[in-house]
């Protein structure tokens, strides 16, 4: 839908004037995500039906005013509602295996296509029918939460307790973290998150909201009579240890449901997405008189991480204990003491250095007593693994200093600083393999040479990302770590006794050879591993290139 000749044509058929089309580009010029049709519509300068039967003329395409009412299908049978609202386009009805789909933009070729592939791969063919932007965004905002499955649309919302148990059970089966029920004005919204998205799965009747929050109370030994927030556990699925959060919001009382397998597996620390050093343990973690730190904001894998750098160390030879709240796997071998309401990570720690420990878990650096006793065992002999919320390696330094530990303190214990990211990965079962484009080269070499380097793509590869029922039709299925790690080397530990700042530690780590977690994730891409929309999705590191 190119502006200029769209618009001629519209002058043509006396749809439009001369004049509205130049108030149109004006008018698009402050809002450009509308096209000159919508920017037409939005003025009330044609009539709306006129517009779209002759832009389906022009456009050679089907068109439709997509309104709410229109939509006669559950929009997850075929896509997730997150593909539906980024790529602007709505499944809105079917009959004999063929789906009508209403799209935003026909000429963005390679979305059609991949839409076509998802329908195809789950055994439907494709109408394609257009309409305007703003009409699909209203739809899909009216319709958030419709699209429920198969599972909850089958459910009696009568029964409450088979409703909640099968909220549970499902997002169990489907791989979900946490399970997030919130009482919205109209009705109670149930979503999951998945490989680190957030995903509504279901709508349910707001006059099910008290028993629905009295039966999730009773499970999670939670007290009844309490409107404020609280904690609890649930522990009647085998397999699972769930923890149970409520807080009272305008509506009603939230739940979050965190979902921790019992015998979850311990991933190897390669398949995490460390690099494949044969030396990989002994040059960054296997320490004596030292700290370990990994460092990143909530959900993205830091624990994960701690385990299986503990999971390599735990031998017989070793006596390891972890401080953790809560305790989330369960590891042969280990002495894992769980904080509870009167205990905290600092007097814990205290404890257990009288246990006479090789190495210690602390499962995170929260406050200035915890991270001087975390240090102090460092200094007389212990490894000392832990984590802190900073959003790269570099700023541990900084969080340290702001917590009060000393320049000296930092330099002469903390050893090894990790960063990471997680980054979903394509699904094997759906994903196509493709050449990089021009313009994806382009891009990831003017990035890269920051860093000086420079990629060759002979015989590379990248993904477009479909969707099918093992993805939960995202497209996705996992997620992988990009990382960076810092080596406090002794040119390092100068500059922090001088207490140089984060930017003069920075350029000296890069000019020792550390690399940004942004950097790998392109490495990541190059090698086929991530895909260069998701990596960028994530760090926005093309957005300006």
């Amino acid at each position: 839908m190119k502006k200029v000749p769209l618009g001629i044509e519209l002058v043509k058929r006396k749809i439009a004037t001369e004049a509205d089309i130049k108030e149109a580009i004006r008018y698009q010029k402050e809002h450009p995500k509308f096209k000159i049709g919508e920017a037409l519509a939005a003025l009330g300068l044609v009539d709306e039906k006129e517009l779209i039967t002759a832009m389906g003329e022009i456009l050679g395409e089907k068109v439709i005013i997509m309104r709410p009412e229109l939509v006669n299908v559950n929009i997850s049978k075929y896509i997730s509602m997150d593909t539906a609202k980024k790529n602007k386009v709505i499944p809105f009805d079917e009959l004999n295996g063929k789906v009508k789909v209403c799209f935003a933009d026909t000429s963005n070729n390679k979305l059609v296509e991949q839409i076509r592939l998802m329908l195809m791969h789950a055994g439907f063919t494709m109408e394609k029918y257009i309409s305007f932007t703003s009409k699909i965004e209203e739809t899909l905002e009216s319709l958030d939460g419709d699209a429920s499955t198969d599972d909850f649309n089958n459910a009696d919302t009568r029964d409450i307790t088979k409703m909640v148990d099968t909220i549970i059970k499902t997002g169990m089966e489907k791989n979900a973290s946490d399970i997030h029920i919130e009482p919205m004005e109209k009705d109670i919204r149930v979503r999951y998150r998945i490989d680190g998205d957030m995903i509504t799965v279901a709508r349910i009747p707001k006059e099910n909201q008290t028993q629905m929050i009295g039966r999730l109370k009773a499970i999670s030994n939670m007290y009844q009579e309490k409107q404020e927030s609280q904690d609890g556990r649930i522990i009647m699925y085998p397999g699972f240890n769930i923890r149970v959060s409520s807080q009272k919001t305008i509506y009603g009382e939230k739940f979050v449901l965190r979902l921790l397998k019992k015998d979850a597996k311990i991933r190897d620390i390669y398949e995490l997405g460390f690099p494949r050093e044969d030396n990989l343990i002994s040059k960054y973690f296997d320490k004596r008189n030292s700290v370990t730190i990994v460092a990143a904001p909530t959900g993205e894998g830091k624990t994960t991480t701690l385990y299986s750098i503990i999971k390599v160390l735990n031998t017989n030879s070793v006596n390891i204990i972890t401080l953790e709240d809560p305790v989330e796997v369960r590891l042969p071998g280990l002495n894992q003491v769980e904080m509870d309401a009167k205990t905290t990570f600092a007097s814990a720690l205290r404890t257990v250095l009288r246990q006479d420990p090789n190495i210690v878990l602390v499962g995170e650096i929260r406050d200035l007593e915890t991270a001087e006793i975390a240090l102090e065992a460092g200094q007389t002999g212990h490894y000392v693994l832990s984590t802190i919320h900073t959003i790269n390696a570099i700023e541990v330094i900084t969080r340290l200093r702001k917590l009060g530990i000393s320049d000296y303190d930092i330099a002469s214990t903390l050893a090894t600083a990790v960063s990471q990211r997680l980054v979903r990965k394509v699904c094997p079962h759906c994903a196509e393999k493709r050449q990089f484009t021009e313009e994806e080269k382009r891009k990831i070499n003017e990035y890269s040479k920051k860093y000086n380097i420079e990629f060759d793509f002979k015989d590379k590869y990248t993904w477009d990302t479909i969707g099918c029922k093992e993805c939960n039709m995202t497209g996705y299925t996992g997620r992988l770590a990009i990382i960076e790690i810092l080596t406090l080397t002794d040119r390092i530990k100068e500059l922090v006794m001088e207490g140089k700042s984060t930017f003069e530690i920075r350029k000296a780590a890069l000019e020792e050879g550390f690399l940004p977690f942004e950097m790998d994730g392109v490495k990541k891409v190059v090698d086929g591993q991530i895909t260069m929309e998701e990596l960028n999705n994530k760090t926005l590191i093309f957005n300006n290139l």
